[in-house]
């Protein structure tokens, strides 16, 4: 399959700076280091490691919501690194995120159906009558109850606020969304309803994904591909299940040993496992 999205040795470089009244870069660390990776039509691609590896800063510059220092980003063919204003804000309709924290992603202010409603004023599509037909049908989609439309984000649960989240990244009907840890902050049995749905999107509408994720588990039942990230660069890739069965790298095989298993017998061998590898990764 051709790619849809083309991530080509992608770096980002943030200052390290001292002083306390002047300010000076002493240094420089780099969150992403030299990532590669495709996406195709329809596709989903795990991105996991632990937290600070990198995974959603690749995101971020992916979408250009962060600028990478170095790097190529094509997505549809166009190299999204030398777009700017008006180009990138068209292209942006194709691409969209949903964000890790349901809760302060969402504007407090701002009832659901003009949070769902604002990617098309923003965009200026359609008329208020059909905006507001579309907001109702989007809710409809994620299982939500367009009944609620005029109500506030915090009268609302993280299962329902996430929904809301998923309703607003499908306004413009994009081919990409950056999944950024989007079930993290929610209850397990939530979890899986909100993997479950994304499922259902994805075969509705033939989306594609970027899945970032800390949890191997949650990765494997929603990608095709994974792709294990460490100090900012891609350690281990591959298909979903050859990558969960037969990892080949430390690292890999440490953040599996620490996915939990019901069973305390196998969950004290998983973490004498996990205290030996990490000492592996750490040498």
């Amino acid at each position: 399959m051709s790619a849809l999205l083309e991530v080509r040795d992608l770096v980002k470089r943030f200052p390290v700076k001292r002083g306390l009244f002047f300010e000076r870069t002493v240094d420089y660390v780099d969150a992403v280091a030299g990532v590669s990776f495709d996406i195709a039509a329809g596709e989903t691609l795990g991105l996991v490691g632990e937290s600070g590896s990198g995974k959603s800063t690749t995101g971020f510059c992916v979408l250009q919501l962060m600028r990478p220092t170095s790097g190529s980003v094509r997505f549809e063919g166009r190299e999204l690194t030398e777009l700017s204003g008006e180009e990138l804000r068209r292209v942006r309709r194709n691409a969209q995120i949903v964000f890790q924290d349901p809760y302060s992603s969402l504007d407090p202010r701002m009832t659901v159906g003009n949070i769902v409603a604002e990617p098309l004023v923003v965009h200026g599509v359609g008329t208020r009558r059909d905006r507001r037909a579309r907001v109702r049908e989007l809710l409809d989609v994620v299982g939500f109850d367009p009944m609620y439309v005029n109500r506030y984000p915090h009268e609302f649960s993280g299962g329902q606020r996430q929904r809301i989240g998923i309703a607003r990244a499908l306004a413009l009907s994009p081919r990409l969304i950056v999944c950024d840890e989007p079930v993290s902050a929610l209850d397990v049995s939530i979890q899986a309803q909100i993997i479950n749905l994304l499922k259902d999107l994805q075969a509705e509408f033939g989306l594609a994904y970027l899945f970032i994720a800390h949890d191997l588990a949650v990765v494997r039942s929603v990608s095709d591909r994974i792709a294990v990230m460490h100090r900012g660069r891609i350690v281990e890739s591959g298909p979903a299940k050859q990558v969960y069965e037969h990892p080949q790298v430390a690292y890999t095989k440490a953040l599996l040993a620490s996915v939990p298993v019901p069973d305390p017998g196998r969950m004290q061998e998983r973490k004498a496992e996990r205290r030996r590898l990490q000492g592996a990764v750490a040498m």
